[in-house]
């Protein structure tokens, strides 16, 4: 006779028609639950044997002292920064940081936390890739009674913690300055439009032409891919030899905005005179190039140590955090690429 399948907390959500994050806080009675959930739970695991996983076990007792992080790119500036605020709170309070890069890929950010989760890290903080759309490996950690802070770029797909820089916001003082500078056709090298972080810059940039009387058009928005200094060469190219040759850019990022300033500046243009240019998350590199690169700060070392902080403040209170999002400010630093005057 085969032997009846242990019953798993993800069968007891189902079950009971609850998430499984919620079924695990039930059964570690946290306060933030109402008792008749909790009681709900508990009776339904002791009826069925519900033994409860390993890792859990470990999250409860025997906590590694050990934190998992994500990153799309660790050579990435704004990455790097929030690596080391990270790391440096981290230590303060007697953790280590594991830490694993997904290269912006879907597949290798699975392949990552899968790593960390076998690893028995504490907790998980992560900027997702621009590829993620569904959170089944993320709620994995819930599952196993593990907080999951997400920070920069973010999924809505998995509830708990979120740290955003206010991209809107940021995008919408780049476009503004440029336009107070006197450009009049300033076009966007955007990113993906799927992902939030590009979306609420694309908006920002929409949003400031619209206040100062500036018509959008659809012809000088470029939607780069990879995010690379390549495509921010090529689109520039593309933009300067057309019909409606821009007078500035804003670009999605540093990187992108350095392919521009090669373009222009082996073209023959002159910046900022002819033409204006703006990237975003203030590269240290930006401020060596010539001109030096206007750019908008996303003070990445403040939001990896505010991300590893929050953390320790829910592993310390058993806590897995509530669905909230704390959004940073940004600042734009004013360089010689966008100052006529």
């Amino acid at each position: 006779m085969a032997e009846k399948r242990k019953v798993t907390l993800k069968d007891i959500a189902k079950d009971l028609n609850l998430s499984p994050s919620t079924v695990s806080r039930a059964l570690n009675g946290y306060p933030s639950l109402s008792e008749d959930t909790i009681q709900m739970v508990k009776e339904y695991a002791e009826k069925h044997n519900y033994v409860p996983n390993t890792m859990a076990v470990n999250f409860r007792k025997n906590r590694t002292s050990i934190l998992g992080m994500i990153v799309p790119q660790i050579v990435h500036h704004f990455f790097s920064t929030t690596i080391s605020g990270a790391m440096e709170t981290a230590k303060k309070h007697g953790y280590s940081i594991l830490l694993a890069q997904s290269y912006d890929l879907l597949k290798d950010e699975i392949l990552a936390s899968q790593y960390l989760l076998g690893m028995g890290v504490d907790g998980l903080l992560i900027s997702v890739s621009n590829e993620t759309k569904e959170a089944d490996h993320l709620q994995a950690f819930l599952d196993e009674g593990k907080p999951v802070i997400q920070f920069d770029k973010v999924t809505d797909q998995l509830p708990g913690p979120k740290i955003e820089v206010d991209d809107f916001q940021g995008a919408y003082q780049a476009v503004t300055h440029l336009i107070r500078q006197g450009y009049r056709k300033i076009a966007h090298l955007s990113g993906r439009m799927e992902v939030k972080n590009a979306h609420e810059r694309f908006l920002g940039y929409q949003k400031a032409l619209e206040d100062h009387g500036l018509e959008f058009k659809e012809s000088l928005v470029k939607n780069c891919f990879a995010i690379s200094e390549e495509e921010g060469f090529e689109f520039t190219r593309d933009l300067m030899n057309s019909e409606e040759k821009p007078d500035a850019l804003f670009c999605i990022t540093d990187l992108v905005a350095l392919g521009a300033m090669n373009y222009l500046k082996s073209s023959g243009y002159q910046i900022p005179t002819q033409v204006g240019l703006i990237g975003f998350s203030n590269w240290m590199l930006s401020e060596y190039t010539t001109p030096s690169l206007s750019s908008v700060d996303q003070y990445g070392y403040r939001m990896g140590s505010r991300a590893a902080e929050w953390m320790i403040e829910l592993l310390k209170n058993q806590d897995m955090g509530q669905n909230e999002t704390l959004e940073m400010k940004t600042e734009l630093v004013v360089r010689g690429s966008s100052m006529r005057s």
